[in-house]
């Protein structure tokens, strides 16, 4: 048993990812008219949100709920002018608890049929990432059960730390699999932004709503590579941007819960972004030349222009996190791996050993960083 880990190492590598939405999809107008009316907005107010709606570059988003496509007859809000009584975060919670399960097996389901006859008892871990539901037994129990894997399987929830999460999902597992010759890790982050919809007219919340959906994402890690695509997480680095920490917060309320997201976070994003950059490539021996792709959680727009102008990224460097954001909004946790996701899609054997570096940012501020080596197999 010595020799073989001596002569067959722990490795690390992400085999495979695969995205999911809800069936429900929304042009970016119809919610801006979902939220004018439950704000009750009227005249220049009305216009004004329309404008931030389009100024954010998304066009459509899904949600679990199909009241923001509706003027009436309301399934999950109240069907009166000012959605009174507004829904409980116990209501709220419940549609999680009823909706998670689904589009997280949706997104586990694409994920593993990228890997031939996979054996989903030789999944060793799972990881289940999520800030928008809680309960329990939770959604790791529901996806054991589910999925049938194991009861013995070694679980881990990674709860409430937002858009930069899947990052901590992958370190562990990154972890795991370098301790490991035989793990299989499934990293599951589901995040269902929309059905915590607030109505109180406030710069916190025209930001969420005109921001925010549902999706989900799967990650395989494991410490063997594939047939294929591989990709290897080579560095992480993490830093907080603290004077930003008041201008990006999640709490929970008694009506859902509670996004804070200000204006000024682009600003603390662009005082930041360039050390965080530096001190990771550093880490790694490396230059920012010899960086081919870029993977930038789509946190909003002017976030994207920050990083473009700090980096001097052009619009084709960085069109993957465009495409993602104007095709699906921000989803939280699951958003920068539809972006690697988009990525791995354009990717051949001719990019063997490029290089990926991708971001993501979230409550504190935090600013989370990794490079991942493309490797063919």
């Amino acid at each position: 048993q010595i020799s073989k880990e001596i002569s067959d190492p722990c490795m690390s590598y992400i085999t495979s990812i695969g995205t999911a939405n809800p069936s429900y999809k929304f042009d970016q107008s119809s919610i801006a008219t979902f939220m004018a009316r439950s704000m009750q907005l009227s005249g220049d107010d009305e216009r004004k949100l329309q404008v931030l709606c389009r100024a954010t570059g998304i066009e459509h988003r899904y949600s679990v709920l199909n009241d923001y496509g509706k003027k009436g007859d309301f399934d999950f809000y109240s069907n009166t002018e000012n959605l009174e009584p507004f829904p409980s975060t116990k209501s709220r919670m419940k549609i999680f608890q009823e909706q998670a399960i689904t589009i997280s097996l949706d997104a586990v389901s694409t994920c593993l049929a990228k890997l031939p006859d996979f054996d989903l008892k030789s999944i060793t871990e799972l990881i289940v990432v999520s800030c928008t539901g809680m309960y329990a037994p939770g959604l790791d129990i529901d996806l054991v059960k589910e999925l049938k894997l194991n009861t013995n399987i070694h679980r881990t929830c990674i709860n409430f730390m937002g858009c930069y999460a899947a990052f901590n999902a992958i370190k562990l597992a990154d972890v795991i699999c370098n301790a490991n010759p035989d793990a299989k890790v499934l990293i599951v982050c589901t995040e269902l932004c929309s059905i915590h919809f607030q109505k109180e007219n406030t710069e916190n919340n025209r930001l969420a709503n005109a921001l925010f959906a549902d999706g989900s994402a799967a990650v395989m890690m494991e410490s063997q590579s594939r047939k294929g695509i591989n990709l290897k997480p080579e560095s992480f680095y993490c830093d907080l941007a603290s004077e930003g920490e008041q201008d990006m917060a999640w709490s929970i309320g008694d009506q859902g819960f509670e996004m804070s997201l200000t204006s000024y976070v682009p600003k603390a994003i662009r005082n930041g972004i360039a050390k965080l950059t530096a001190s990771l490539l550093n880490q790694a021996s490396l230059n920012l030349s010899d960086i081919s792709f870029f993977a930038v959680h789509p946190g909003g727009k002017k976030i994207l222009e920050v990083i473009e102008q700090e980096l001097g990224l052009s619009k084709e460097q960085n069109r993957f996190a465009c495409e993602i954001l104007k095709n699906f909004g921000n989803m939280s946790s699951p958003t920068v791996l539809f972006v690697i996701a988009e990525i791995c899609r354009t990717l051949s054997d001719a990019d063997q050993d490029k290089r990926i570096l991708s971001f993501a940012f979230g409550p504190g501020l935090t600013l989370e960083s990794m490079i991942l080596r493309i490797a063919n197999c």
